[in-house]
């Protein structure tokens, strides 16, 4: 029985296929995490949401920023919808829309696996996070998209701020600081405030702000975290986090890391030949 991490997917259909025929993966042993960014720039959403969905027994997500703009977009009126691009049009008027995002809004935004010592997420934490505190703020969130009051959450899903964590937040501004750190955070500065615009690789950003797993004075967290979102980071691995968001949708590779070794190993396919790389693409 082997259990394996994906990176960001983002409809890359043809490149998920050949990722599990590499890995030999067996629905009946194996188990699939998905880090987040089912959806959205690589052409094919719709299959890969097909194809995940009929896997759910055997796999876990933890939602992206793509998955849930996608669901907040399911909730506008169908003229809105119709202005999206095309890839996400297709999903939002298939036949079995319904069921995928129902589906959808069942995942998760961290999971935390005891037995296997591992923790996923889509982007990052909180600096101040415990990991205790992380599940916490994140099982808020999940228990209400996957409640009949996600609407109130979705239609507000969007926005810069709170732009990092308290304790003392409540309601929507609770959801969403825990969300955009979640799915959205790349950097911050030593007080856990999110940079939103800085995208590119360490090193680039300025002065004062800090990779998320970078921050001095952060709290130890007693797990090894995979995560995706920053393709121009690509695979990373220091400080207990493994990073494996490696680009596919902009030309790199679709990877796999397998959680249960002594060592964590990578399986990478590389993306099709009509994706063209973008450097610091995201």
């Amino acid at each position: 029985m082997a259990t394996y991490a994906i990176g960001d997917v983002q409809g890359c259909y043809p490149e998920l296929r050949r990722l599990l025929d590499k890995l030999h993966f067996d629905p009946a042993a194996d188990k699939l995490w998905f880090c987040g960014d089912l959806v959205n720039r690589g052409g094919e959403s719709l299959a890969t949401l097909r194809l995940i969905h009929g896997l759910r027994e055997h796999c876990i997500v933890t939602l992206g920023n793509h998955d849930l703009s996608l669901l907040a977009i399911a909730l506008r009126k169908p003229e809105a919808q119709a202005k999206v691009n095309a890839e996400l049009r297709e999903v939002l008027f298939a036949e079995d829309a319904p069921v995928l995002f129902d589906w959808l809004r069942s995942q998760k935004l961290l999971h935390h696996d005891e037995q296997l010592g591992w923790t996923m997420i889509h982007a990052g934490l909180a600096p101040t996070w415990t990991l205790r505190q992380a599940q916490k703020a994140a099982q808020e969130v999940e228990r209400e998209l996957s409640s009949p009051r996600h609407p109130r959450i979705l239609r507000n899903l969007f926005g810069n701020r709170p732009a990092g964590w308290s304790s003392r937040l409540q309601g929507l501004d609770r959801h969403r600081a825990t969300i955009n750190l979640l799915t959205r955070m790349r950097y911050c500065d030593v007080n856990g405030r999110i940079d939103f615009e800085s995208k590119d690789m360490p090193g680039t950003q300025r002065p004062g702000l800090y990779p998320w797993f970078e921050v001095p004075g952060m709290r130890r967290r007693e797990t090894r975290i995979v995560c995706g979102h920053w393709s121009a980071l690509g695979r990373f691995a220091g400080l207990g986090v493994f990073a494996i968001d490696t680009g596919c949708v902009w030309g790199g590779q679709l990877t796999a890391l397998r959680l249960d070794g002594e060592e964590p190993q990578y399986i990478t396919v590389a993306a099709e030949p009509h994706r063209k790389r973008i450097p610091g693409a995201d």
